[in-house]
């Protein structure tokens, strides 16, 4: 069973300005709501830990594997939940150039596994996180840009 979901946002900023705060994991902890903690090396092949939040709170700690690292384009990991193929996630940020230099983000994943039929709320849930991550990410990136 598969489920994907997409959250779409645009930022006034070019995608570089977008990209440098969305890998510089070490200060999520001062704008994300939802990673909260995050560490490793953004690069390819590399393993992130990432303590995300839920709108429960209840906090969980993950730590997947960097797939695509492209510099101002897209940033993919994937991970599992105990075994592969009870429930994987392939988590996704593509950015791509808008007019006058703005930054369209889309941000999801795709999950597949035996337990996506019952995890529908949890997912609802999901989706919610990421479009409450997009609206931080942006505030951070053009209050940053504000400032400079």
């Amino acid at each position: 069973m598969r489920r994907n979901i997409t959250t779409e946002i645009t930022i006034d900023a070019p995608p570089a300005e977008v990209w440098a705060v969305l890998t510089d994991l070490p200060r999520y902890c001062v704008w994300n709501p939802f990673i909260r903690q995050a560490g490793g090396e953004v690069a390819l092949g590399e393993r992130l830990r990432l303590t995300m939040y839920a709108e429960s709170g209840r906090p969980t700690t993950f730590h997947p594997t960097v797939r695509v690292c492209a510099p101002g384009a897209e940033l993919r990991w994937t991970g599992h939940f105990l075994v592969r193929g009870l429930f994987d996630g392939e988590h996704f940020f593509r950015l791509s150039e808008g007019p006058n230099r703005t930054t369209r983000l889309e941000h999801g994943e795709r999950f597949r596994g035996l337990l996506v039929p019952f995890l529908g709320r949890l997912l609802e849930g999901t989706a919610r996180n990421f479009t409450a991550m997009n609206l931080a990410l942006r505030s951070r990136v053009e209050s940053a840009r504000a400032t400079s």
